[in-house]
């Protein structure tokens, strides 16, 4: 196969040029203009432009770095996994700092979201198997979560909504941290999940998952706090403050995404109370877990692996969580 193109040009006769005044007298300037050259490098530049600055002039070919982000915004219906910014370090509680808060109606407010499962805690299941208290009893320090028929986890799933929604909240004002970011080899555990809420004195954490239930069972619901007074569990100044939260999340969720809630689980209503869960009985502050779909459907699935769909849950959840907050 031929090619013909800007480099390569198909070859040329070679042409012969004929010797005439015009050659002649070109070639009797050449050497004048080369003495002219030696004695001003020798004198410097009169402007200042020269090399003696130690200065380069840049080729015109020279690549200019892009100073412009490139990444993908969290949001864009067609992506996949967006991109998000840079992974600021885990502070000494194991939660990502955010940054810095605009200003919106959420200024001064602290919300504390939760990925579920780390993607890396296949690799550890010694470490997640480890057995924590959480109050009422023990539990595993955490779980790898579940996926689609497919292969898509929910870990991933999990990171996804949540840099989602942090950016919606932080166009709000809001002040935002992550128990996690994938910038961590394995968990944390229930009960530090917990703690890291605590610590920022949160004024909402919300843990986000998806489930993993049998083929059929369809739609989102959120997981609210039962009552606990035990151990180290006291969830009673939470409970009633945490089902607002989770109700309004609920609505939000109904009228962002179109999905209904759960056809199993909160007998039509969404809403689901536990008392088994450390993220929950461990808190000292207003939480809840959203369930956001059954990965193990093959119709939820399809919601749950679109970047549109997903969208829609984080403005779904992340209204819920506003309107918590501005009473």
């Amino acid at each position: 196969m031929s090619y013909v193109g800007p480099d390569f040009d198909p070859p040329r006769p070679p042409r012969r040029f004929r010797r005439g005044p015009l050659t002649v007298a070109v070639a009797a300037l050449v050497p004048g203009a080369l003495v002219g050259w030696l004695v001003w490098q020798t004198v410097g530049d009169p402007g200042g432009g020269g090399g003696s600055n130690g200065s380069v002039a840049q080729s015109p070919n020279t690549p200019v770095p892009d100073k412009a982000s490139s990444r993908t915004t969290p949001g864009t219906e067609d992506a996949e996994k967006p991109a998000k910014p840079a992974k600021p370090s885990p502070s000494p509680s194991g939660s990502s700092t955010s940054r810095p808060a605009a200003s919106g109606p959420l200024k001064g407010k602290v919300v504390v979201i939760d990925p579920g499962h780390n993607p890396g805690n296949f690799r550890h299941t010694t470490e997640i198997n480890r057995q924590v208290d959480i109050g009422t009893n023990s539990k595993e320090c955490d779980t790898t979560g579940t996926s689609t028929n497919d292969g898509y986890t929910e870990a991933r799933f999990t990171l996804d909504v949540s840099h989602r929604l942090r950016t919606l909240l932080e166009k709000q004002g809001a002040t935002v941290k992550f128990t996690q970011d994938g910038d961590r080899p394995w968990g944390p555990c229930v009960d530090e999940r917990a703690r890291i809420g605590n610590k920022a004195k949160a004024d909402a954490v919300v843990s986000v998952h998806a489930d993993g239930s049998g083929a059929g069972n369809r739609g989102f619901h959120v997981i609210l706090p039962g009552a606990v007074n035990e151990g180290e569990a006291d969830t009673r100044p939470i409970v009633a403050p945490s089902r607002e939260l989770g109700e309004r999340i609920a609505g939000n969720l109904v009228s962002t995404t179109g999905s209904a809630p759960s056809n199993y689980i909160g007998d039509g209503t969404g809403l689901d109370v536990r008392t088994d869960l450390g993220g929950l009985n461990l808190s000292t502050v207003p939480k809840v877990f959203v369930e956001c779909g059954n990965m193990r459907d093959s119709k939820d699935a399809a919601l749950l692996t679109s970047g549109a769909w997903r969208q829609k849950a984080a403005r779904g959840i992340s209204a819920g969580i506003v309107s918590f907050l501005r009473g």
